[in-house]
């Protein structure tokens, strides 16, 4: 059953009124909602920081909850606008890629297309769906309307780049989100690593630098130096203690991340 609570994450920023337009539009349906803002400063346009920080919080928040996630580059196309419904949750927004990492995580149970226009605001804006699809149908299945009322079935989208190649001798990923403190994280995983170089010692390779072992924290190196660690998110990161990772090594998304073991 829904939790009445709903998560909003975008790219609208803050400094207009387009998130507060959705929150509007979903407490005029369902007043008794629980509006959570994961964030609304993903980088514009990034699907797949978007997937990430999603990802990394979605499972914290009780059964039921409905999470909305607009990062939609593709509003007003011939791109899909889907509902997901998980183990644990729902998940409406664009079919772009965005839910990649959840879908790839947990799987789901049932997707379905947003084409029941009932459940829409009468008058729909091709460039804002976040307000006028999104927000209404994430709000009346938080008051509880069936699943399949939404529209009809279909197989969401998962992206290329939740993925990463691997072959005997190395392991190939990218960096898919940059956080405030200049951490560029991969979409290498703890398990990844584990299947990889199971016996610990590895070499990380981005751009022209090259970085030794894998550290436990920030401060296992000193100050001023890269390092790789997993995080918090289980994630490889390429760090620098007390620095910025993404200004000192010019790192941005979309870098490839090489990892290969000693003597390979």
């Amino acid at each position: 059953m829904p939790a009445k609570i709903i998560t909003l994450l975008t790219d609208f920023g803050t400094a207009d009124g387009y998130a507060a337009a959705m929150k509007g539009v979903i407490l005029g349906i369902c007043p008794e909602a629980r509006l959570v803002d994961v964030t609304h400063l993903v980088p514009p346009q990034d699907v797949r920081a978007g997937g990430f920080i999603l990802a990394g919080v979605h499972s914290f928040y009780p059964e039921g909850t409905v999470h909305v996630a607009v990062v939609d580059p593709g509003v007003g196309t011939e791109r899909r606008a889907v509902a997901v419904r998980t183990s644990r949750s729902f998940l409406v927004g664009p079919d772009n890629g965005l839910f990649s990492w959840i879908l790839k995580q947990e799987g789901f149970l049932e997707a379905r297309l947003l084409e029941n226009r009932d459940l829409w605001r009468r008058e729909v804006s091709r460039t804002f769906h976040g307000r006028d699809i999104f927000a209404p149908v994430a709000a009346h299945l938080a008051c509880g309307i069936p699943f399949e009322s939404v529209g009809p079935l279909c197989s969401p989208l998962v992206a290329d780049w939740a993925s990463v190649t691997r072959t005997e001798t190395e392991m190939r990923g990218e960096i898919i989100h940059v956080d405030r403190f200049g951490n560029a994280v991969s979409n290498i995983t703890r398990e990844d690593m584990s299947a990889f170089a199971p016996d610990g010692p590895c070499i990380f390779r981005i751009g022209p630098h090259t970085i030794q072992g894998i550290s436990d924290t920030y401060g296992h190196v000193p100050p001023g130096q890269p390092l790789a660690l997993i995080g918090s998110t289980g994630h490889v990161e390429i760090a620098v203690n007390l620095g910025n990772a993404s200004a000192v090594l010019a790192i941005r998304t979309g870098e490839p991340l090489t990892v290969t073991r000693p003597g390979d």
